[in-house]
């Protein structure tokens, strides 16, 4: 998944810290490396580590490890499952490397990660969200450390809200009902703006219905999007894009809907991530207006839970060949330890879920990281098996089927046709 969530969620007063507890302080500890001079090579995401954060990590390891030296290299999203996967295949990788939660378990599979299992207490496992560990496994055995995730939540203008004496929803049935509201209060705006392909907002919708985007079947996946479970939740989408005028053939980030459609105006309400939020605010203040937002979990089918989310996030992970693979392992464990990750929620602003979500102090009331935690229990993530990146890879067969069920065609014959593809694709390991 490519994100920026951390860029931009900095946004004054929108967030408050999250701290993150992963483990032991085992890091903290002075332990020197063996081996002399040695160097470690760290990729991380553009956005993902604020400078002052990681300068001060890398200054506190190189003092506890006289003669380490750890150099960071920011990487970009465009195109890094390439990058990624040529530099794994090479004699000199990076020794540890930020992944996406959806693409870890894809380089797993390939033998291009370290074996972690082995190191479980050292980095904290017990402790881990049970929602964000899935990502790191494959077939019983740990290849990467949780470091962050993060949810949608429904982002509303408060002033468009009042106006059509609208409240926060706790369910679905609320939530149409809202909407109707809004578009009787102000025929000239979206009640909500909701693209055709947003495929991660239709992920939890199938899960509410008991469905999954794919499944097991013996020893090869199949798809699951021609069951009644997938064609329900596409029904209720389908509702739900119908007070939107957005295109019903592009996501959420084609044209940008945080920069390029909110900001304009005549949007009362959308799904969005909190560098989202956060991006809107920024580019409404530029323009000299006011930006007044509130927050709230996608609804679920009853009151009693939220509506199921999907887990966006990254994992750190130690390359199969890196030549100081137990130093890097070393690095892992002193960057996800109680301290560091309690500081990198600061430095975030609160804009994550913390692999420890007991470590999490209660967030601002209103704020977007006040409405994301809400959701920490049923945040979910993509099948787990190496093929799944390449149900992802462009043209992506749930954005096909979303559209070609907005058109007008039968989900069950639509789902079909997507379900096809899925398998063939999911299958390729």
């Amino acid at each position: 998944m490519k994100r920026k969530l951390i860029a931009a969620i900095g946004v004054a007063g929108m967030m408050v810290s999250i701290a993150a507890c992963g483990g032991s302080d085992s890091g903290d500890k002075k332990d020197k490396a063996e081996g002399g001079d040695k160097s470690l090579t760290v990729w991380v995401m553009d956005g993902s580590a604020p400078k002052e954060w990681i300068d001060g990590v890398n200054k506190e390891f190189e003092a506890a490890h006289p003669g380490v030296k750890v150099n960071v290299e920011v990487q970009q999203w465009t195109d890094i499952q390439t990058k990624v996967t040529t530099a794994l295949s090479e004699d000199t990788p990076p020794d540890v490397l930020e992944l996406g939660n959806t693409q870890t378990t894809g380089y797993a599979v390939t033998g291009g990660l370290a074996d972690l299992t082995g190191d479980k207490e050292k980095l904290g496992y017990n402790n881990w969200s049970k929602g964000m560990l899935p990502s790191a496994e494959l077939d019983g055995k740990l290849y990467a450390a949780p470091w962050w995730a993060a949810s949608r939540v429904v982002i509303y203008d408060k002033a468009a809200f009042k106006k059509a004496g609208v409240t926060p929803p706790k369910t679905r049935t609320e939530w149409i009902d809202g909407l109707k509201k809004l578009k009787a209060a102000d025929a000239k705006s979206q009640p909500i703006y909701l693209p055709g392909q947003s495929w991660y907002v239709l992920a939890g919708f199938l899960w509410d219905e008991g469905g999954e985007l794919a499944v097991k079947d013996g020893d090869k996946w199949k798809g699951g999007l021609a069951t009644p479970q997938a064609a329900a939740a596409m029904n209720f989408y389908k509702e739900l894009q119908s007070f939107s005028t957005a295109p019903k053939d592009k996501d959420e980030a084609t044209p940008q809907q945080s920069v390029d459609i909110v900001p304009k105006g005549g949007v009362s309400s959308w799904i969005g991530l909190g560098w989202e939020a956060g991006g809107a605010i920024a580019a409404i203040e530029k323009a000299g207006k006011k930006a007044d937002f509130g927050y709230f979990p996608i609804p679920g089918k009853t009151a009693d839970k939220p509506g199921s989310v999907f887990f966006g996030g990254s994992n750190l992970a130690v390359a199969e060949r890196s030549k100081n693979q137990e130093l890097a392992k070393e690095w892992l464990a002193f960057v996800t330890n109680k301290k560091q990750l309690e500081s990198y929620g600061t430095a975030n602003k609160g804009g994550i879920i913390p692999v420890d979500t007991s470590a999490q102090v209660t967030p601002e009331a209103g704020s977007f990281a006040e409405a994301m935690v809400k959701v920490a229990e049923v945040g979910r993530i993509t099948p787990i098996t190496g093929g799944w990146a390449n149900v992802e890879t462009e043209p992506n067969p749930i954005k096909g089927y979303m559209t070609k069920v907005l058109k007008g065609e039968d989900p069950q014959k639509a789902g079909e046709e997507a379900d096809k593809v899925i398998a063939e694709r999911i299958n390729q390991q």
